[in-house]
């Protein structure tokens, strides 16, 4: 094992917990929120165990997704907004808990943490399906199109995963106004798929032929 590696992933991972907690339970006003506790838990138990799966059977796409750096003004731009989204809707969500304003039933945070584990599920299949899946927009090299798999039912499955994940987020906090912010997830990702896509055209051979066979970018028959 790697240990220079595995004390970066060790330390980005207790760093996301810190701050994730911070967010939460500073606006909460209280560590006594289940819901909050639930996200936690169901975001960093299977981030952690896929780690330390990564760590022992590609090691290279761990590195890879520690070291993962725009170069694009466009795509900065895109984690920029998606940023500001992300700690919005978090703080937003603390201060609905604590202040009671538009509290969602008990029911739904647990249906929402089983979509939000759906969707880890299928995050991980397109991790398995696809080893040139970057945090990046780039053309790597010897890079080849995927067409199978979920790549064959939409062209960017990452993010119908991801959109899954961070729309189940502000449910399993049982937030109202927290879900509303979220749904900015879709413009954002709508606007980097649109330069992601320009690029994969011009650097990866046969990405055209891809788009003409595969319509869909994201839900399967609507986008």
């Amino acid at each position: 094992m790697d240990g220079k590696l595995f004390g970066r992933a060790i330390g980005k991972f207790t760093g996301g917990v810190l701050l994730l907690g911070i967010l939460l339970f500073l606006p909460a006003g209280t560590l006594n929120w289940w819901q909050g506790w639930l996200l936690m838990g169901i975001l960093f138990v299977p981030m952690f165990a896929a780690g330390l799966v990564m760590m022992k059977k590609s090691p290279r796409l761990l590195e890879k997704r520690l070291n993962a750096r725009e170069e694009q003004g466009e795509q900065r731009l895109v984690i920029l907004l998606s940023g500001l989204m992300f700690l919005t809707a978090f703080v937003v969500a603390g201060l609905n808990f604590r202040f009671g304003w538009l509290v969602l039933p008990d029911w739904v945070s647990w249906t929402a943490a089983g979509l939000f584990l759906l969707a880890y599920a299928l995050y991980a299949e397109v991790l398995r399906e696809n080893e040139w899946l970057s945090r990046t927009v780039e053309v790597q090299r010897d890079q080849k199109v995927v067409d199978t798999g979920l790549y064959g039912v939409v062209r960017h499955p990452m993010y119908m995963s991801t959109l899954l994940l961070f729309l189940s987020m502000p449910l399993v906090l049982g937030s109202t106004i927290s879900f509303f912010i979220m749904l900015l997830y879709i413009p954002i990702i709508a606007r980097r798929i649109r330069n992601e896509e320009e690029v994969l055209e011009l650097g990866l051979a046969g990405y055209a032929e891809y788009k003409r066979k595969v319509r869909c970018r994201v839900i399967p028959y609507i986008w």
